[in-house]
């Protein structure tokens, strides 16, 4: 995983996930997706789709972009929703690789601080507060 985040960066000199995903030709789209869908990545027609919840703060809006390219780049051919982490479906595999792919895309070439909590890293990066358990879960 860490070589496809590296050559994603490098091949389009930016960690941006919405400038990677228009470049790869996914397009994205905002919408109402209720209270536990936070995104998904589908397929129709040799088209690709991200959709993201419009009502995400915009740090939300961003990691779910990184974690539905995630999808894309990692598990061609399966459409998978982001669901909400308080919801009662715990995520599987995938979804623990989609959050560790985000987290690596969103967190490329920065190292945390000596003595910086997980918490002001986040800030730090433009991680949202509420991901760090995703580092534990990976």
């Amino acid at each position: 995983m860490d070589d496809i985040v590296t050559k994603l960066i490098r091949k389009h000199r930016t960690n941006c996930p919405f400038s990677i995903a228009r470049a790869v030709g996914i397009q994205i789209r905002f919408t109402n997706l209720g209270k536990s869908t936070k995104g998904l990545y589908f397929r129709k027609l040799r088209r690709r789709f991200i959709v993201i919840h419009n009502d995400l703060p915009p740090e939300w809006q961003r990691f779910v972009c990184a974690h539905e390219l995630g999808h894309d780049r990692l598990h061609k051919g399966i459409n998978r929703f982001f669901l909400e982490e308080h919801s009662y479906f715990a995520p599987g595999k995938l979804e623990r690789q989609a959050n560790l792919f985000a987290i690596q895309l969103l967190t490329a070439g920065v190292t945390p601080e000596p003595e910086e909590s997980l918490e002001k890293f986040c800030l730090r990066t433009g991680l949202p507060r509420d991901a760090q358990h995703f580092f534990y879960s990976n």
